[in-house]
């Protein structure tokens, strides 16, 4: 029997994933100790917390990202890796966002998509961050009826201006992209991205450093004081600051009163194959990474070093896998029958905050501590996006936060105990949907 997932249980310094064996340098900041005194303390090392930091920093201010475990420990060092234009929750957001946005509604949501993208790039590129970024990416029809869906998606793109990064394929145009007879048509995207999350994060960690963000880790934050001058308050430290930001989406359990039973966990599980050589350009010769159209869907792409990154199988229970190897090579070989009886040499599980209504929680706890989470498994391009927006947000740019702070949600009593039962309900109404399309 698997125990229920629990974010603050010890852990090895860092998850043994391909990305942990993977890294370009591994980050050794201190604990924090004694007391220090910023413009803005970050709870929480990962992307909305890192991505955060360097937008604050790079604005002037003095920051502090103060980390439980490593940075990039959680989520964001164990992800798929895969940067898209989705939008978890997007007819969520469509429905809510009109009464504050109006017409303009389709507009935001559409450039929102893509400013993840632009922002990763454009961070890449000005600080030198090595983290393997390659564009391409293939949205695939598992079933026939996805088809009208994708050929809508692709229609929107060519009308706001994407014809060129764009193509809708039939079933014959994947397989020549893909060595697998399971797709039915697919968008390629030339815009999207794909890379390794993990280098990704510490390389944004030390742009926050070098423009002046102290860094702690191994700093589990036990208290957050409110007030005119708030501040964080560790085992061995304190940090005092204009303003707090709590950016540890489903990995902390600070201020249960205003947040608990917002945001569940549902863990995901990744496997990494053996080493391809040759292999790894026959089956995906254009190197593009993939997801279906499935509620609960693969995804997968290439490694630096030609390996198969494959995911998929959410657990919405709340509750880790055993040996998701296991569960995930019948998929791999489904996809790929080329790949029967492959080794595999990396498996681990991703713990993702899902939000009920999959919109990002954006909210205030008191005056000046502020908080940002639930991506609901898009996280690599939307914690870039709410970085900025809370960056915006804490220098009195509240446009953007305001769009997203005004959403309703769904605070379920009892928290994970009842949350997540339901979560496992509804993505099973979904799934059996599914069968029905």
């Amino acid at each position: 029997m698997t125990a229920a997932f629990d974010p603050r249980t010890p852990a090895a310094e860092r998850c043994p994933s391909y990305y942990s064996a993977t890294l370009n340098q591994e980050t050794h900041y201190p604990t924090l100790q004694g007391t220090h005194q910023v413009d803005v303390v970050i709870i929480g090392g990962g992307f909305t917390g890192v991505a955060s930091a360097v937008e604050l920093a790079e604005r002037g201010l003095k920051v502090a990202i103060v980390e439980s475990h490593k940075i990039g420990w959680g989520a964001t060092g164990r992800n798929g890796g895969q940067v898209t234009g989705s939008l978890s929750g997007d007819e969520a957001m469509r429905k809510q966002m009109r009464r504050h946005l109006g017409e303009e509604v389709d507009d935001f949501i559409w450039h929102l998509r893509w400013r993840g993208h632009q922002i990763i790039q454009q961070r890449v590129e000005k600080y030198a961050i090595a983290c393997d970024l390659k564009h391409g990416h293939l949205h695939a029809a598992y079933k026939p009826s996805h088809l009208p869906g994708l050929r809508a998606d692709y229609e929107e793109a060519v009308r706001r201006g994407m014809g060129d990064e764009v193509s809708l394929l039939d079933r014959a145009q994947v397989r020549g992209l893909l060595e697998s007879e399971l797709y039915h048509g697919a968008i390629k995207n030339t815009r999207n991205l794909h890379l390794h999350p993990l280098n990704l994060c510490i390389g944004e960690a030390r742009a926050a450093e070098s423009l002046g963000a102290l860094i702690f880790e191994h700093s589990e934050v036990l208290e957050i004081v409110h007030g005119e001058r708030p501040a964080v308050v560790t085992a061995q430290g304190r940090i005092d600051a204009r303003q707090v930001l709590l950016a540890g989406d489903v990995y902390h359990k600070l201020e249960p009163k205003k947040l608990k039973g917002k945001i569940f966990p549902a863990m995901g599980g990744i496997v990494t194959t053996e080493p391809l050589g040759d292999l790894a350009k026959r089956l995906n010769p254009e190197d593009l990474a993939v997801y279906d159209c499935r509620f609960v869907l693969d995804y997968y792409r290439m490694t630096a070093d030609g390996r198969l990154l494959f995911g998929g199988g959410a657990n919405y229970s709340g509750k880790d896998s055993r040996d998701i190897a296991s569960e995930l090579r019948p998929c791999i070989e489904r996809t790929f029958p080329a790949l029967k009886g492959v080794g595999i040499d990396f498996q681990w599980s991703c713990a993702m905050g899902i939000v009920i209504n999959r919109i990002p929680q954006l909210g205030k706890l008191s005056d000046n501590v502020w908080y940002c989470q639930g991506y609901s498994g898009h996280g690599v391009a939307t914690t870039h996006i709410m970085g900025e927006i809370m960056a915006q947000a804490l220098t009195g740019h509240l446009g953007h936060y305001d769009t997203f702070a005004a959403c309703q949600h769904i605070r379920v009593p009892f928290g994970d105990q009842l949350g997540n039962p339901m979560l496992a309900a509804g993505m099973w109404y979904y799934q059996m949907l599914e069968k029905l399309r």
